[in-house]
């Protein structure tokens, strides 16, 4: 689906949808725990469906609640027609004691759940074969397969890519592993707790993308108090097992990730947004967004709840080391590309490895604007000219990834003619409603 996107300044209030990483992390928690979990304003979207459906095969029963069909009042959707996704009920199957209903799991296009049923599949015996779509395909997870053979858990692929075969069972051990994407660790800590007791798993980390996810996960474990010991910098973590997850009853906060699209479309075109739902004090890493908007010129308020950001006239460059932090590249290239002067977005060559090449995807389309990129291996510089009437083309491709999607949408909102975007429908994935927001 291709949506025409016609400039006009950015404005107004906008309730951001709950957080993607939180609610995958929590239908997982709660798939693998003993008792009846609550998951109550859980994120609706492609990716959560992908997810609620890997859970379902590995035995956890979850009943979706609508703001039509209980007495919840779904606050992060106010004044949108259709009901909304309110409360999921989840039994989980404890830690995977009842054998897995499906020999053939499909991820779609969710990373987060590919490799997370990686390492949950280890738990048994009985062979358990994991695919995803073709984005997903493409997401090598040899790093993870390695260190799941090490742990006693077997695998088959080809190349590390799936479709994957696995069979367990987990036997512990000591493995290295190398975490171009934070996700491999997150999957191995949810999982190994659930080890047979006496079984212990070792994991030395010789790189780690994205700390502050790990800050989220491990964040559930010290919740629940699951034993667990690690190095102040996550170098070294020592897991026994014997552990199970707890039932729980927990809300999902907004999401900065999705959070930094209106922002940024805001802090373009000059306009002013609240972005309600967000919790400051939250591990989300992607919080980091409102400090680079704010060094670029914009005015940020905090409030309790959320934030507003303001333009402050003419944006500026900088240079923001975003390895903690690679899925807000896109939208902070947008950003660049309005700004005047020079912007270097560091550090980041795993975000070759997400749902595109996002560096090479937003080099090759900002030059459709006019805009001249340097891509360099783990870098891109942005040469900002604070105007986008030079475009080249009327029409932009994001690779059917829906952070590149957004970041071009937002983005054509400055440009002095009307620019199609194609794909528009993939936003879905992490934010359903975010086309809807531009086209008003």
């Amino acid at each position: 689906m291709k949506v025409i996107i016609n400039p006009h300044q950015f404005n107004g209030v906008v309730r951001i949808p709950p957080s993607k990483s939180h609610t995958i992390r929590q239908l997982f928690i709660a798939a693998l725990a003993d008792g009846v979990s609550e998951i109550k304003y859980p994120l609706d979207s492609l990716d959560t469906r992908s997810c609620i459906s890997v859970c379902r095969a590995f035995g956890a029963e979850i009943t979706e609640y609508y703001d039509g069909d209980s007495s919840i009042d779904n606050p992060n959707f106010p004044n949108e027609k259709g009901k909304k996704l309110a409360r999921l009920k989840i039994i989980g199957n404890a830690g995977l004691k009842k054998s897995i209903s499906h020999s053939y799991l499909d991820a779609g296009n969710s990373g987060t759940t590919f490799f997370f049923a990686l390492a949950a599949a280890g738990l048994q015996s009985e062979p358990v074969e994991i695919t995803g779509d073709e984005q997903t395909q493409k997401r090598s997870a040899a790093p993870l397969l390695d260190a799941l053979s090490g742990l006693g858990v077997k695998s088959r692929s080809i190349n590390g890519c799936a479709p994957v075969t696995i069979n367990g069972p987990w036997t512990g051990g000591k493995v290295k592993l190398s975490c171009t994407t934070s996700q491999y660790l997150s999957a191995l800590l949810i999982t190994s707790p659930l080890a047979p007791a006496g079984t212990v798993t070792e994991i030395e980390v010789s790189l780690l993308n994205e700390k502050p996810y790990i800050d989220m996960t491990l964040s559930y474990l010290t919740e629940q108090g699951i034993p667990i010991e690690f190095a102040p910098d996550y170098s070294h973590f020592v897991i026994p097992g014997g552990s199970s997850w707890k039932a729980f009853s927990s809300s999902v906060p907004g999401d900065f990730s999705s959070a930094a699209f209106p922002a940024a479309a805001a802090a373009i075109t000059g306009g002013e947004v609240t972005l309600l739902g967000l919790d400051p004090n939250d591990t989300q890493g992607d919080k980091f967004f409102f400090n680079m908007l704010e060094k670029m010129g914009c005015n940020i308020h905090r409030l309790d709840g959320g934030v507003t950001v303001t333009s402050g006239g003419a944006l500026r460059g900088g240079t923001f080391d975003l390895n903690n932090t690679p899925d807000l590249f896109p939208a902070a290239a947008a950003v660049a590309a309005f700004a005047k002067g020079d912007t270097s977005l560091v550090n980041i060559g795993h975000a070759r490895i997400k749902e595109t090449d996002r560096i090479a995807v937003m080099a090759r389309e900002l030059a459709k604007l006019g805009v001249k990129c340097a891509e360099l291996p783990d870098s891109l510089v942005i040469h900002g000219r604070g105007t986008l009437s030079q475009a080249k083309s009327t029409v932009l491709d994001g690779c059917g990834d829906h952070r590149i999607i957004m970041a071009l949408a937002a983005l054509s909102l400055a440009s002095d003619i009307p620019i199609g975007i194609e794909n528009a429908e993939n936003v879905t994935a992490s934010y359903p409603g975010f086309m809807n927001l531009l086209l008003q």
